[in-house]
């Protein structure tokens, strides 16, 4: 499971800052099970947008956003809707964002920062992945993770060691930053690569302490811990 979190309302419409038509996507699994992306907080984002003046095209939630077969069946009777929206706002943890931008032809925010729990995630079929660093950076890189993407985790652009648009440090694996450019020019966003994205605090990336103290942290450790009384 991926712990997601709703990112400020204000930060959102930022994002959405010129934009009058909007999409919702929500997950039932990991988001449902957050809080910050099932069926509830997708109707109450759609109207908090409708009184900030938005025009919400429609909304989905897909049972599991990371599963790119289900993101295509769920969507494919709501395609005019989707297409009629001027972007996709997605309400789920990072892997979620990355492959709705890859199954959509539109521009696609972020709604959430995904939570570090500890450890690592299961692994999944698609090549997307989340660090869980706290503060999601895909609005400005295309629905693409330049911390997973990229080799060198490089938040501002590319490195310049890249030859035939491999990576320098892998060289079987495509350069993240052009692939994050191609996404952008596709989407008509080659504009946000002139933000500076600032230093990323990596404190975030670490489970909170309100969370070692509860029993799921304790039910994930084992047994000794709960024997313990943690939560």
């Amino acid at each position: 499971m991926l712990r997601s979190e709703q990112k400020p309302f204000e930060e959102i419409l930022g994002y959405l800052e010129g934009e009058k038509k909007i999409f919702i996507l929500g997950c039932d699994g990991c988001a449902q099970a957050s809080g910050s992306g099932g069926l509830p907080q997708v109707l109450e984002m759609r109207e908090r947008l409708q009184k900030e003046g938005k025009k919400v095209t429609g909304q989905k939630v897909v049972d599991f956003l990371c599963q790119k077969a289900l993101v295509a069946s769920g969507l494919r009777p709501l395609e005019d809707r989707v297409m009629e929206a001027d972007s996709v706002l997605v309400l789920c943890c990072g892997v979620g964002v990355q492959t709705a931008a890859a199954m959509i032809a539109k521009p696609v925010h972020p709604g959430c920062n995904t939570i570090n729990m500890g450890g690592s995630r299961g692994e999944w079929q698609g090549s997307e992945r989340c660090m869980e660093c706290g503060d999601c950076l895909l609005e400005y890189t295309g629905g693409i993770c330049p911390l997973t993407a990229c080799s060198k985790g490089l938040r501002n652009g590319a490195c310049g060691g890249a030859s035939n648009s491999k990576c320098e440090v892998s060289p079987e694996k495509p350069c993240g930053w052009e692939l994050i450019y191609k996404r952008l020019k596709e989407v008509g966003r080659l504009d946000v690569m002139k933000k500076f994205v600032p230093p990323k605090a990596w404190n975030k990336m670490r489970p909170r302490p309100e969370m070692l103290s509860t029993s799921l942290w304790a039910i994930e450790q084992g047994d000794e811990l709960i024997q313990e009384g943690v939560g």
